[in-house]
């Protein structure tokens, strides 16, 4: 019997679909409503990683998204800024350079989307993705190591990337969408806890299922679990086809009945979108914006 094989004994892990998804419907039938408003739809622009990951990003289209940010306040004084950038590594100098705001510079690494390649290069591309300025990294599993049951090997990995983040904080993405079940979600974020994670992630936004309400559900359930057994929050960020105003309310729905107050803050929660933002704007100002 394996060390993973007594964590996953500590925690629930014998989830089932129809389980989940009437515990999501319960909560969203008795919160939504109450949480949609204005307010929540501020804190959730607030807790949002505006993101640009596309092979066809250039210097100048990252120095605009930065110039945009720059000048939030000017334009909306009465709203909250986001609360990072979020590019590939390469991009980093260019965010240090322009950003003028005192929000996160986040950067995937390690082999980002896929995780395919050798530990040694994703522990340089995290170390020098630091040394340039990121203060948060997002790294991604290896999937595969995981459905094969070599747990060892991926949290041994993880606790190699932790340990080259130095002072930024890790964002360990799991690929829910490739996971095949919620009880594997679960499984995948207490072993991404284990090795240290400052949040847990659902996606990379590059396959076709990203962040589901289930995904949310089974993650935070993880989370609040960690902290109850060992005092340690974790923070929590779906990220990848979260586009609408209603559905960043469902999720942030969730993540309070599950987790509370303490997580409801960009500290503790973000979402990985860009659309989204504007679509947040136009619900906050009751007309249509297109800013970001």
């Amino acid at each position: 019997m394996s060390k993973f094989d007594d964590l996953f004994k500590l925690y629930n892990c014998n989830l089932n679909d129809v389980e989940v998804k009437n515990n999501i419907d319960r909560i969203l039938a008795d919160n939504f409503e109450s949480n949609n408003n204005v307010e929540v739809y501020k804190q959730c622009l607030s807790q949002i990683d505006l993101t640009s990951l596309n092979g066809t990003d250039t210097n100048a289209q990252i120095i605009a998204m930065c110039e945009k940010v720059n000048g939030f306040k000017a334009a909306y004084p009465h709203l909250p800024n986001v609360g990072a950038i979020c590019v590939y590594p390469s991009m980093v100098p260019v965010v240090k350079e322009n950003l003028k705001e005192d929000i996160g510079i986040a950067s995937v690494a390690a082999g980002f989307p896929s995780s395919m390649t050798f530990i040694e290069v994703k522990v340089a591309e995290t170390a020098m993705a630091v040394a340039e300025g990121a203060t948060e990294i997002d790294v991604v599993i290896s999937i595969g190591k995981f459905l094969e049951g070599n747990f060892e090997e991926m949290y041994e990995e993880l606790t190699e990337l932790k340990a080259a983040c130095r002072n930024a904080h890790l964002k360990v993405i799991i690929e829910s969408g490739a996971l095949q079940s919620v009880s594997n979600i679960k499984k995948a974020s207490l072993i991404a806890m284990a090795a240290g994670a400052d949040f847990i992630k659902t996606s990379t936004g590059k396959i076709p299922v990203a962040a589901t309400l289930e995904a949310t559900y089974v993650m935070c359930s993880a989370i609040k679990e960690w902290y109850e057994k060992t005092g340690v929050k974790v923070a929590y960020k779906p990220a990848g086809g979260i586009v609408s105003t209603e559905d960043a309310v469902k999720h942030y729905t969730i993540v309070k009945a599950l987790l509370g107050e303490e997580w409801l803050n960009n500290k503790m929660f973000r979402f990985g979108a860009s659309r989204l933002a504007n679509n947040l704007l136009t619900s906050i100002e009751g007309r249509e914006v297109v800013y970001f």
